[in-house]
């Protein structure tokens, strides 16, 4: 590829604009729209791994725009009328396909590193954990728009209408959307399953879980079925005669073939915890995950409290350890169960936001009660559960105060939760001890309502 005939491309072509309009649209929407890649623990600048599959599913909006600017570049010969004159020319085809192409991949991938570049730099100044497990989502990406953008130009070099950019960000739009969506609720009966049809999309799904990455068959069977692309937008491109065309089908073809087969047929093979990740880093009996490392010299102090006083409590069936739950589960899982521990999820506002005695309380009321509710927006539990670990934790303290942080509002845990606690402190001591535990087992084992039998009974 010739220099100086790159840098013409570079200033008189499509490509710096597919670059610009790439880079803004991807910083559009990071930062003017209110997106889950702002709210809870998994943000877009907290960890590398999910910055990189953030950034990774903004692909729901560069792919489609990537080809439509393919396209745009590809019907460049046409509008020009010079389609003629350059198949008269003694340099071969694929060396102009090589310098158009060459330009565009340029900027797009200048654009998107750009993207990656800027949260690195947020992510770096807010964890300890480094690695570089995030890298292959980020590389896919790239390979994504770089594919997209040369199958954009050798569709729109093949069918020179004006019509084409705009039906191919439609249809792209809708295909990996449609594919993304599947993924959620497809259960795959047969080896073609609707989950491996679905990876071939670029996109991912929203972040939830900071101890979940792609697995190696995702990033082979893309990588695979992306240079399928690459390669037939390269050869429609070259190419200009309709048995030439025909053929240069074939290597997205084989692509697509050979992805099916490396990509995971079962859903939960699609995502894996990262085992660096989920390991644990422990300050005596109080643990967090690798990855919230930073998190552990404020949850220590308040965690060996914590335990202490459960220990008072409940004697030789109070958790012995504090550590983060790093089980895999889905949005409407029930939590992890543990008997022995206390287990602490950043995802928990409660437990999140706590700090110094606050956090002693949460995770008081968080062993003396843990919740059994299912995964929902709120992972403090519902309302009942919060009431509930508000009242034993108030017990132990001596004295009843609201979690921030919550969902529910302080003013209304309290209503909920001060019947109940003037009432189990206006008992014998017998009797509260009796029901602080009964309320105890049930929560564990989920198979009562704890704040009920708190309030002997009568509480709903």
């Amino acid at each position: 590829m010739n220099g100086r005939v790159l840098r013409i491309e570079l200033r008189r072509s499509v490509a710096p604009w597919a670059g610009i309009v790439s880079l803004c649209v991807a910083l559009a929407f990071l930062y003017l729209v209110s997106g889950p890649w702002w709210k809870g623990a998994a943000l877009w600048t907290s960890q590398w791994t999910s910055m990189a599959l953030w950034t990774r599913f903004l692909m729901a909006v560069l792919w489609p725009l990537a080809l439509a600017l393919g396209a745009l570049q590809g019907l460049r010969d046409h509008r020009s009328r010079m389609s003629e004159l350059l198949t008269s020319t003694p340099r071969p085809a694929r060396h102009r396909a090589a310098t158009t192409a060459g330009a565009t991949a340029i900027t797009l991938t200048s654009a998107f590193v750009l993207i990656v570049l800027l949260g690195a730099v947020q992510v770096s100044g807010t964890t300890e954990y480094t690695h570089l497990g995030w890298l292959p989502i980020s590389l896919v990406a790239v390979l994504a728009l770089v594919a997209g953008a040369l199958l954009g130009m050798g569709i729109g070099r093949s069918l020179p209408s004006p019509l084409t950019p705009p039906a191919l960000a439609v249809a792209a739009f809708v295909f990996v959307n449609l594919l993304r969506m599947s993924t959620e609720s497809a259960v795959p009966t047969a080896m073609w399953g609707p989950s491996r049809v679905a990876l071939l999309s670029p996109v991912v799904d929203e972040v939830r879980d900071v101890f979940l990455t792609l697995s190696a068959p995702v990033h082979v069977g893309q990588t695979v079925w992306l240079l399928g692309m690459a390669v037939t937008g390269f050869a429609l491109l070259a190419v200009s005669t309709p048995r030439a065309r025909l053929l240069a089908l074939a290597p997205v073809l084989a692509g697509a073939v050979i992805a099916l087969l490396v990509l995971p047929a079962d859903p939960r093979g699609v995502y894996v915890v990262d085992e660096a990740a989920a390991a644990q880093v422990c300050d005596g009996p109080v643990c967090v995950a690798a990855v919230h490392q930073d998190r552990l010299a404020d949850l220590a102090d308040p965690g060996k409290e914590a335990l202490r006083l459960l220990r008072g409590v409940l004697g030789g069936e109070a958790p012995t350890t504090v550590r983060e739950s790093t089980a895999r589960r889905g949005i409407f899982d029930a939590p992890e169960r543990s008997r022995r521990a206390v287990l602490v999820d950043f995802g928990d506002g409660v437990i999140a936001d706590a700090k110094g005695e606050q956090l002693t309380r949460a995770l008081l009321g968080q062993g003396m009660a843990p919740v059994c509710f299912a995964r929902s927006a709120n992972e403090s539990g519902t309302m009942g559960e919060l009431a509930a670990q508000g009242v034993v934790a108030g017990w132990v303290l001596g004295d009843l105060r609201p979690f921030t942080g919550a969902m529910h509002a302080p003013s209304d845990q309290l209503a909920t939760a001060r019947p109940v606690f003037t009432e189990l402190k206006s008992l014998p001591w017998s009797e509260q001890i009796a029901r602080v535990k009964d309320a105890h087992t049930a929560a564990v084992s989920c198979s009562g309502d704890p704040l009920d039998i708190l309030d002997g009974g009568t509480a709903r």
